[in-house]
């Protein structure tokens, strides 16, 4: 019977360790989260800034003539 308690007693032990390691890998876990989420939004606005400037570059172009005849076509 007192073995039983003892066996009890160190899963109990054990439960409570591996609980402690899953809350402090938990917490490491946020962390990093926190830090990929952060430099996730910077990433984003990179490409936001990115966009708006090609955009700007394109509306810069002048239109290109529209050919009154393609190639083939004055070939034949």
């Amino acid at each position: 019977m007192i073995s039983e308690f003892q066996d009890l007693s160190d899963k109990i032990d054990q439960l409570a360790e591996l609980t402690a390691s899953l809350r402090r890998e938990n917490a490491s876990l946020r962390q990093a989260n926190a830090v990929l989420g952060t430099e996730n939004a910077g990433y984003t606005a990179l490409l936001a800034e990115a966009q708006r400037r090609v955009s700007a570059l394109i509306e810069k172009i002048p239109a290109a003539a529209v050919p009154t005849a393609t190639h083939d076509e004055a070939a034949q």
